[in-house]
């Protein structure tokens, strides 16, 4: 099994060379690309006060939030952005439905800026560095800016082969609309908002805290060339992807959390993906840096 899938999906190995760029500036928004954006949370925070708040509905919220949270950071980050593990093309292609759920746009999309990122982490050139453009650019800003919205296909070649991940990329609308309309006829006006609205809103922001509080907040084991560090806070909202610092000295791990004291429940689930046959060569960090790790935190 695990040979013919891995004749069908191939690790990603190489990027395009790093051109000398100079830093893109045109940071104009796309006001009217951002109004679903803005209504979204416009309607976050209008249902707290036109709807009743219940224990129900909280638990929704949370619940959703988790659920989604974990297709971000196994589907598009370790999987799509790292190839951190394998799998066949079947559950591949459910991974990146699984994602494009989220509302984060498409995942070639997702894929593409995210290993942009890694080549030019706090660089002039990352497309979302609170060093070099402080919080609220590397925050939000950046997603509502016109020059940002094309797929960086030079990034994503490895996967661009795949018709079913070029649809999902082209028609991300489609699967969040479908879920959209599946709470509200599922649970009314009650379901669409704690399940959808709200859970989506805030899964926004916790997914936006990597790019952001991560590189200014909490503590560097490694020395990389970026800013960025390790923190428990923006962990647990993220599943982990709170072990910033580690997973940019060894970017290619499925666990960032390095230690058996560092939850990473991303890694976890990935784990028992592996253990029901559905994912397999799980990369995890050497030891020898592990032990590196150990010595001390700058």
């Amino acid at each position: 099994m695990a040979n013919a899938a891995e004749a069908i999906v191939e690790p990603f190995t190489t990027q395009p060379s790093k051109p000398n760029l100079q830093p893109r500036i045109d940071t104009s928004t796309d006001w009217l690309g951002a109004i679903p954006f803005v209504l979204m949370h416009v309607g976050a925070v209008a249902g707290l006060f036109l709807l009743p708040i219940t224990l129900k509905g909280i638990a929704l919220t949370i619940g959703t939030y988790y659920f989604f949270m974990a297709a971000v950071t196994i589907a598009y980050h370790r999987y799509f952005s790292h190839r951190s593990f394998k799998t066949g093309r079947v559950f591949q292609f459910l991974l990146a439905l699984w994602g494009t759920m989220t509302s984060q746009k498409g995942v070639l999309w997702w894929a593409g800026n995210h290993r942009h990122h890694h080549r030019y982490s706090d660089d002039p050139q990352d497309v979302h560095s609170p060093v070099q453009r402080g919080f609220f650019w590397s925050h939000v800003g950046w997603i509502l800016v016109r020059e940002y919205e094309p797929t960086m296909n030079q990034y994503v070649r490895d996967f661009e082969k795949f018709p079913e991940l070029r649809w999902l990329n082209k028609h991300y609308l489609v699967p969040v609309a479908t879920y959209g309309a599946l709470t509200f006829l599922i649970g009314g006006w009650f379901g669409f908002y704690w399940g959808f609205v709200l859970a989506i809103t805030a899964l926004w922001h916790g997914t936006f805290t990597i790019n952001s509080l991560t590189h200014i907040w909490g503590k560097r084991r490694f020395k990389t060339s970026d800013a960025s560090r390790n923190n428990f806070f923006t962990a647990m909202i993220t599943m982990g992807e709170g072990w910033h610092n580690n997973h940019h000295h060894y970017m290619h791990s499925a666990r960032q959390g390095f230690y058996w004291w560092e939850i990473d429940l991303s890694y976890y689930i990935i784990k028992g993906f592996e253990r029901l046959g559905l994912v397999w060569d799980v990369k995890e960090p050497p030891k020898e840096l592990l032990e590196l790790g150990r010595q001390k935190t700058i």
